[in-house]
């Protein structure tokens, strides 16, 4: 790793949670306006390896790697569950992060066959796609389950705002959430990528060890197509989206048996999928 990256920095919580905001200066658009400070979320470059392969760079939130890392290693299909991660070992610097993950002889035959070049982003759509295939990839469909009770969509949205915390302090972050069968918020993971926050819930919620096909995930963010590859991939029963999700979603979700609801600002939440 080559321009500022200096010696690295011992870490002993490889999965630890994001450092607190960092406060920033700033003043207002006002020649006599004093200086003052606000809390902005953290970003840090982190490379991903696979048996000394290089596969991606992106801008992350800088807590929960392992879970970033294992959920993406899932939802990009390198992986087909957590028993081909054999080892993850982090290595942190000054801004960056690499990591470097041992999978399974047939994981990485099939990464290298059908490797695409993947230029990592927080911001939106479908990165580094070199052939249409990849970008509308052949699917599993998955065994349909019930849509969650009516009543647990009741307040949800401050019920999220409770469980993000980082947010709270520093806005600018995505977050995706687990509610169990009982419509509890269990697990919370925050991030500046939206694509970024759910691997982090789905690496954590398959390394607890909890069905994904129980309860349901919720994402603040918009429902863009990948993340319904996402969801997909890692076997999610339903999945839940703030903002309105595409026609082309819809369809996808549909096709795939994943339970898709939107819950408007105003509105009583819509069912889009099971048709």
């Amino acid at each position: 790793m080559a321009g500022q990256i200096k010696q690295p920095i011992d870490r002993s919580d490889t999965n630890a949670p994001a450092p607190k905001p960092l406060n920033v200066n700033f003043r207002e658009y006002d020649t006599g306006a004093a200086t003052a400070q606000a809390a902005l979320a953290a970003e840090i470059a982190l490379a991903i390896t696979y048996n000394g392969l290089s596969q991606a760079v992106m801008m992350v939130s800088p807590g929960n790697l392992e879970d970033f890392i294992r959920g993406f290693s899932v939802s990009n299909d390198i992986v087909q569950d957590q028993s081909e991660i054999y080892d993850l070992r982090l290595t942190h610097f000054d801004q960056a992060v690499q990591a470097d993950v041992q999978i399974s002889n047939r994981a990485f035959w099939a990464l290298k066959n059908h490797r695409r070049q993947m230029a990592g982003t927080s911001g939106c759509g479908l990165c580094g796609v070199e052939a249409l295939e990849q970008a509308l990839p052949k699917l599993q469909v998955l065994e349909p389950v019930d849509l969650p009770p009516a009543h647990h969509f009741i307040g949800i949205r401050e019920r999220i705002e409770q469980a993000q915390q980082m947010a709270r302090s520093s806005g600018a972050l995505h977050a995706a959430l687990y509610f169990d069968a009982d419509g509890n918020a269990l697990i919370c993971r925050e991030d500046i990528g939206r694509h970024n926050a759910l691997d982090k819930l789905i690496g954590a919620m398959q390394h607890a060890g909890i069905d994904t096909r129980l309860g349901f995930t919720v994402v603040t963010s918009r429902c863009s197509l990948e993340l319904i590859h996402k969801a997909v991939r890692a076997r999610l029963g339903t999945l839940v989206s703030l903002s309105a999700p595409t026609a082309l979603t819809v369809q996808w979700a549909i096709r795939h048996r994943l339970n898709l609801i939107h819950v408007p600002h105003r509105n009583a939440p819509r069912i889009y999928s099971p048709a």
